[in-house]
């Protein structure tokens, strides 16, 4: 899977069709980024169509709905969604440049206040003085240190020279393991073709996958252990062509600015993987998934005895998808990070100060590594699934920063106008466990294979952790 770019913008591939005008005002081609991510998952499912008996959907992409979704697709109609960013999140200026904080989760919070000696109830105001006499790179190395998330602003230039920029340009944007040979499916084996540990028997009951060209991930089994959005974006995605997806939180993660965005079309469980019992329950959904996608970083899932061999050997056929924020090779291989980190660390936010002449770092309009990441992924999966079917069985590595590195060979985009409106967009009226509210329509079209999901979105932790019945 590649990303073309001609000259200083994407251009989609040769068999999708463009539709609609106007760009995100950006140093860098996002909605050229939007609309490429969004063509290659989408003709990842006419390839899976064509597998299944519909000879080569046609596939188009709409520039402006494209860029929508790559903010938020979901707007509540007579209520508020409570703020995706905690309230001391964000950048601050340091003694030698700048620093952004990451402090969304309560954790990352209470890390990043006790390494500036702050109390649980500082503000942005308190925060700011405690900030400004420390330089970036103390602060951000004890921040990481203590398992928080910071990032100093770097220049283009200077990430590039960091072992971890150099380590990142390096890699594929997809990269994917080696192959595997397993039988080829077939469409009244699922649930009994993989076991967990070698001392337990099947754990999921025999059931029946009806996946046709028009509806080509139907009853399809995707475990979702990914949070915040990129990693939810691909499983997303998946469900409106029919895949089911069962999320897994842990019992303490919350995010309620995003649930309603992100649980659409998937059934949302809470488990404590991390306790023998949660653990061991993670194994039996294992043994009835079809793929898995997390967004652990690279030793966190080897540390609970769930490496990528060991899955290959307790469950062979499985397709086993990953991404991280910083790459899966380099000395950052291991850090935690996020969207908005990962365009201080790696120039994004310099050169958006410099193009739009601002005295302090300009980010992106919208989360575009995040989102374009999870189309990629969304993709990956799907060429996957395609290449199981026939008896080859591949895992797939991508990561935010490697995204980056696409986004970051174009320059502004050279398409003109202002993009509509997102509320000229929706599809209609939706209705969600928090209220009603009005969706985007769909952005990416593929002949003959409607995107839809019957499963509303509803609050992490609503369902059970466990295949639904009859699946």
């Amino acid at each position: 899977m590649n990303l073309r770019v001609d000259g200083a913008n994407f251009a989609a591939p040769d068999q999708v069709g463009l539709t609609g005008d106007g760009a995100l005002p950006s140093a860098f081609d996002v909605t050229g980024l939007a609309v490429a991510a969004m063509a290659a998952a989408g003709t990842a499912v006419a390839a899976l169509s064509g597998r299944l008996g519909r000879a080569a959907p046609q596939v188009s992409v709409d520039r402006a709905l494209a860029s929508a979704w790559f903010g938020l697709s979901f707007t509540p109609t007579g209520w508020e969604l409570p703020p995706v960013w905690d309230a001391i999140a964000g950048i601050y200026p340091c003694a030698d440049g700048w620093i952004r904080l990451h402090t969304n989760a309560p954790h990352h919070r209470a890390v990043a206040l006790a390494v500036l000696g702050l109390s649980a109830g500082a503000t942005r105001e308190t925060v700011a003085p405690a900030v400004a006499p420390l330089t970036g790179d103390e602060l951000e190395a004890a921040i990481v240190a203590a398992d928080g998330c910071a990032a100093v602003m770097r220049t283009r230039d200077g990430w590039l020279a960091h072992p971890q920029g150099a380590a990142v340009a390096a890699e594929p944007l997809v990269h994917w393991g080696q192959e595997r040979r397993v039988p080829p499916f077939g469409r009244h084996d699922a649930g009994t073709r993989r076991r967990g540990p070698a001392t337990t028997a099947p754990t999921t009951a025999p059931r029946t996958m009806e996946p046709t060209a028009a509806r080509p991930l139907a009853g399809v089994r995707v475990l979702d252990l990914t949070r915040v959005i990129a990693g939810p974006v691909a499983t997303r995605f998946l469900a409106l062509y029919g895949a089911e997806v069962l999320r897994i939180d842990p019992p303490d993660w919350n995010e309620p600015g995003l649930e309603p965005e992100m649980t659409l079309g998937k059934h949302c469980a809470r488990l404590d993987i991390k306790t023998p019992d949660g653990l061991a329950r993670l194994e039996e959904l294992l043994a009835g998934a079809d793929i898995f996608i997390h967004g652990y970083r690279p030793d966190a899932l080897d540390r609970l005895g769930l490496s990528d061999a060991t899955l290959a050997e307790r469950h062979p056929a499985l397709v086993n998808v990953a991404l991280d924020a910083y790459g899966w090779s380099g000395p950052w291989a291991q850090r935690r990070g996020f969207d908005s980190l990962v365009q201080m660390s790696c120039g994004i936010t310099h050169a958006g100060m410099e193009h739009f002449g601002r005295g302090g770092p300009f980010p992106l309009p919208v989360q575009a590594l995040d989102h374009a990441t999870g189309y990629l992924t969304a993709a990956a999966a799907i060429d996957a699934w395609r290449q199981r079917l026939d008896g080859t069985v591949r895992t797939a590595r991508l990561s935010l920063a490697r995204t980056a590195v696409e986004l970051m060979r174009t320059g502004p985009s050279r398409v003109s106008g202002e993009l509509p409106a997102p509320e000229t967009l929706v599809a209609g009226p939706e209705v969600t466990a928090w209220g009603p509210g009005r969706r985007l329509a769909s952005a990416v079209e593929v002949d003959g294979v409607p995107a839809w999901t019957a499963v509303e979105p509803r609050g992490y932790g609503s369902a059970r952790a466990a295949w639904p019945a009859g699946g």
